[in-house]
């Protein structure tokens, strides 16, 4: 029987990606602050397109820019998704994975979609720890590799305010003494405020970020579906950024409609929140744009009624077209299901002609043909706003026969103005720098 499963899951992992639609525009048509929108291609089975995972050969690394070099920072770590760098410049790295989520894949497309995001690395147990990496000597390879917290639950997002560290768990965020130079914490946490989780719990990440004057904690929380299929009633509190007050624990919903946020960050010349949301699947390969965008006290961003502003989701039963009038469209869009997750702002950064602007941690897709994402870019600003198209700056995580070597995640800029990169199927968190 487990023989059986396993061919009907490679015949409908195949099956699905040959008889799928095919993108008719250029990832670039979809990118930057006016994207090309198609109308919705829905087909009675969706595209799946997934790059399988396989790791990177022996030697091998990703390909820097022109003017910058890649190395390995740390490897043989376990799923790495998410980087902090602490005031000392020791790096925090979060190695997780997906927690028990048993209604997620209840159902023959939710059996499916499982199987199939286990051939992308996806599916591996979560280590539920957060490694500290220490480069002592200064070499620019971390030499000193501690377990910092274990026993957490698929942690993801991780931000420090004077003495108190806060880590995003999966349902949950938790606040933990901290004290300068050490290398783990033992002390049990102080949960803030309970987050939406549950056995359901389908955008699983949270993230978290503190306000520059420290009082106040901003915390992402992605939906419980693709387009509200499995009832309003569950997307309480979801797709949507958090305000939380972090000495008492209440909050209110800063954002919303914001299906999968997932980098939060503060634009240095204007003191703006941005953040990097994954947009819905299954209307074809060039809809939606993921996106990245300034985030309004209040604003209301479409989902799961409206995509890119007032683009109606005809698929979401009931409509709400008095809430889909309100739909702020985002700032600049990151191609169509490019799963842009990290994000981070260049403040800090050494290198040559990326100064000025927001790098962007693009995971790769899975409903789209021919694959996109899969990268890091770097998105231009000028004055506080997007000036100009992405950039390319870390590249070759497919290989030529489609195959994820890796799949970068989170990425930030180290005390030395170096990019660091987390790569979950590589195992490694990249260095990239001047050469």
């Amino acid at each position: 029987m487990p023989q059986l499963a396993n061919a009907v899951v490679v015949f409908l992992a195949v099956g699905l990606a040959a008889c799928g639609e095919s993108s008719t525009l250029q990832v670039s048509d979809g990118s930057g602050p006016s994207p090309k929108l198609p109308e919705p291609n829905k087909t009675l089975i969706p595209t799946v397109n997934i790059a399988p995972a396989i790791g990177w050969p022996a030697g091998a690394t990703p390909v820097a820019a022109q003017g910058l070099k890649v190395a390995a920072f740390a490897e043989n770590l376990d799923h790495p998704r998410w980087l902090y760098v602490l005031p000392n410049g020791d790096v925090l790295v979060a190695e997780t994975n997906a927690p028990p989520k048993p209604d997620d894949s209840k159902g023959i497309r939710g059996w499916v979609m499982e199987k199939v995001m286990g051939r992308a690395g996806a599916a591996v147990p979560s280590a539920n720890r957060i490694t500290l990496l220490r480069d002592t000597d200064h070499d620019g390879i971390a030499d000193t590799r501690s377990v910092f917290i274990e026993n957490l639950n698929s942690p993801f997002g991780m931000t420090l305010v004077g003495n108190d560290l806060y880590v995003a768990d999966s349902d949950k965020l938790l606040r933990f003494p901290y004290q300068e130079g050490e290398q783990s914490i033992s002390a049990k946490p102080v949960t803030v405020v309970e987050l939406p989780g549950g056995p359901l719990n389908h955008h699983w990440t949270k993230n978290v970020i503190a306000s520059p004057d420290g009082k106040t904690l901003y915390v992402s929380v992605g939906s419980n579906s693709n387009v509200g299929e499995n009832g309003l009633d569950k997307e309480e509190g979801r797709a949507a950024i958090w305000e939380v007050d972090r000495t008492t624990g209440s909050h209110r919903i800063f954002a919303s409609g914001l299906r999968n946020p997932n980098g939060m960050a503060w634009e240095p010349k204007t003191g703006k929140l941005w953040t990097a949301v994954n947009e819905r699947d299954e209307i074809g390969s060039d809809l939606v744009p993921d996106y990245m965008t300034s985030v309004q006290d209040g604003g209301f961003y479409g989902w799961p009624f409206s995509y890119y502003g007032q683009h109606v989701d005809s698929r979401v039963n009931p409509q709400n077209p008095e809430l889909v009038a309100k739909a702020i469209a985002p700032d600049y869009a990151l191609g169509p299901h490019t799963a842009s997750l990290g994000l981070t702002f260049a403040e800090g950064s050494h290198l040559p002609e990326f100064k000025e602007g927001a790098f962007v941690g693009q995971h790769g897709s899975w409903n789209r043909k021919p694959l996109s994402g899969y990268k890091v870019i770097f998105v231009p600003f000028a004055q506080g706003k997007p000036s100009g198209m992405p950039v390319d700056v870390l590249t070759g995580f497919v290989n030529a026969d489609e195959k994820a070597q890796g799949r970068p995640v989170g990425v930030v800029v180290d005390k030395r103005g170096d990019l660091l990169v987390a790569d979950d199927v590589g195992n490694t968190v990249w260095r990239v720098s001047p050469k």
